[in-house]
């Protein structure tokens, strides 16, 4: 019986390997954080969420577009290295108290809402060095 694998096999020049490690900043890698509600996953359009989630990542960083953070991450030499987590809570009540906790402790966020339903659909952080954010969403499962 054979067996197929969908995944691709290919190697990467030695010297290629040597000069992307060489390169790698010493500083915490910058991340935007992307929350997602799960009761809407379940019961909208996979393209529905996935805009609502597009929209509270462009507000977030546009919000904060003068941020030394941002301006790194949106730069010419990050824009196709972009990090983001993108993470999922239960329902509305959920990503409210995540939207209240984050303010709380002064992060920076765009916590969606749709319009004209007039509810929380999702949130984006602004970029951040991951270790100032992480332990915030620690508790979050991946959205899958």
């Amino acid at each position: 019986m054979s067996s197929v694998s969908n995944e691709e096999s290919f190697s990467i020049p030695s010297e290629t390997v040597n000069n992307v490690e060489e390169n790698k900043p010493n500083s915490d890698v910058v991340v935007q954080y992307v929350v997602l509600r799960r009761d809407l996953i379940d019961s909208w359009p996979l393209g529905s969420v996935v805009t609502q989630g597009c929209h509270a990542s462009v507000a977030a960083i546009w919000s904060n577009k003068d941020d030394a953070h941002t301006i790194d991450y949106c730069s010419p030499d990050n824009i196709d290295s972009m990090h983001k987590v993108t993470l999922e809570v239960k329902g509305e009540t959920q990503i409210q108290n995540l939207s209240q906790k984050l303010t709380t402790n002064g992060i920076a966020h765009k916590l969606w809402i749709e319009q004209p339903e007039n509810f929380p659909t999702c949130l984006a952080t602004k970029p951040y060095p991951k270790s100032v954010v992480s332990s915030f969403f620690k508790n979050l499962k991946l959205c899958k």
